[in-house]
């Protein structure tokens, strides 16, 4: 497949990546030193220029390409560049936004903009947060086969009952699966003798109701925590959209914005959320409003160094779980390393969906794990793929290493992963990869 990416900050310098080993890819971006960068370090040809000008399309080949990546941080470049390029071909278009509205407009019409698919990174950042509010100890989480089945990564700390336990002992959760254990940086596959250590991240995949019962293992000084207790700060469209997704839950979420006009706009639009207009770094203001017996704060402000120390305050204070926004990559580790439960990067989370969506007709569904070092996909099984009809034991080994077998939905029911199970024919399949053989397991299952 011929892919062109224009933009190659964050978002489109990881597709890209993910992308070069398979596909024939064209990178444009207007910074000529990164354009010389990405010349050497991945296998790509990258272009200087403007993605938006005809000009500079017709020199990428844009007519040919099969796929068109808009990723650049301007909205209105995206949108243009996608529809400059139908123009020249047929490309299929994905457009990266930031601001919802244009997404709710694209949604009114098929085709809006000259966009086949458009990835909103401040609504999708929302719902990574959403999902992992009210989950001890986790770091990320996902849901496959239609809600049947939950992946979640989860930090262990020193306080842990885990800590120096087996896999074998810690493994007490019927349709439970571990599936890797990620420490320093590498991603090992679990075997039963496989010792837990403080500061391990475990990789799990079952049920929802399992997930959290090893969640209250893993952290039992929140085992208590719920969700109905959870401070916003920030009313910009990640704090907004995080608020809202909350009150769908059923949860009266509380938000902090300093802006006036801001605060009024988000009060009047969100009815369950209480809103509160003061500085978040206020602690007299925090402490009036019992912000330390907060069970979660997500700190969603402009910047990342505000987020920073609001986290720490929250946990100052007492806050059980703080998730911050980063914008900046290379911050995350430093946030969650001085305390930060769980740092969120929008970048990061728009460029796995966008490479999510470049690999449906393999999976139904795509999760990377440790910075893509692995990933959890799910498959519909058919008849000609190499685990149909097989037992687990047999079809695995086959498979190249580094492949672990999560979950079985089979007609909305979860069935065990076990050496003798076998699986059939329109089994939904969730299965944690290594992502050096990922490629060419999703080709063979």
């Amino acid at each position: 497949m011929r892919v062109v990416i224009v933009g190659a900050g964050e978002v489109g310098s990881n597709i890209a990546a993910s992308l070069a080993d398979s596909h024939d890819v064209v990178v444009v971006d207007v910074d000529p030193d990164r354009v010389e960068e990405l010349n050497y370090s991945l296998d790509v040809l990258a272009i200087h220029g403007d993605g938006a000008a005809i000009e500079t399309l017709e020199e990428a080949d844009a007519g040919s390409a099969d796929l068109l990546i808009a990723s650049t941080d301007h909205d209105e470049t995206n949108l243009a560049t996608c529809g400059t390029s139908k123009v020249l071909g047929d490309a299929f278009t994905i457009a990266r936004v930031k601001h919802v509205g244009f997404l709710r407009t694209w949604e009114r019409s098929s085709g809006a903009f000259g966009v086949d698919f458009m990835v909103c990174s401040n609504l999708l950042t929302a719902e990574d947060i959403v999902q992992i509010i009210g989950l001890p100890a986790a770091v990320d989480v996902e849901w496959f086969a239609n809600g049947l089945v939950q992946m979640a990564e989860f930090e262990i700390g020193p306080e842990s009952h885990l800590v120096g336990q087996t896999v074998q002992e810690a493994d007490q959760f019927d349709l439970l699966t571990f599936a890797a254990i990620l420490r320093n940086g590498d991603v090992e596959l679990p075997r039963g003798d496989s010792t837990l250590d403080a500061g391990d991240r475990i990789v799990v995949i079952g049920p929802p109701e399992r997930v959290y019962q090893f969640a209250t293992t893993a952290s039992p000084n929140d085992a208590a925590t719920d969700t109905e207790n959870v401070f916003v700060v920030g009313g910009g469209e990640i704090g907004f959209q995080t608020a809202r997704l909350l009150q769908e839950r059923g949860i009266k979420p509380r938000l902090i914005e300093e802006d006036p006009d801001r605060a009024r706009e988000v009060a009047e639009t969100l009815s369950d959320t209480l809103v509160f207009q003061f500085d978040a770094t206020d602690t007299e203001a925090l402490e009036r409003e019992n912000f330390g017996a907060a069970d979660t704060v997500v700190a969603a402000l402009d910047s990342d160094q505000e987020n920073l120390l609001v986290s720490l305050l929250a946990k100052r204070l007492g806050v059980n779980q703080t998730i911050a926004v980063v914008e900046t990559g290379e911050y995350r580790d430093v946030f969650e390393a001085v305390g930060v439960d769980v740092a969120v990067n929008p970048r990061v989370v728009t460029a796995e969906e966008i490479t999510r969506i470049t690999r449906e007709e393999t999976t139904e569904k795509l999760t990377f794990i440790e910075d893509d070092r692995a990933e959890v996909i799910e498959v519909e099984v058919d008849e000609k793929s190499a685990l149909a009809g097989e037992m687990i034991r047999e079809s695995i080994p086959r498979l190249p290493k580094g492949v672990v077998v999560g979950a079985i939905a089979r007609e909305q029911e979860l069935v065990s992963p076990r050496g003798d199970t076998v699986i059939e024919v329109g089994d939904h399949v969730v299965l944690f990869v290594d992502e050096r053989v990922a490629e060419e397991v999703t080709s063979s299952v």
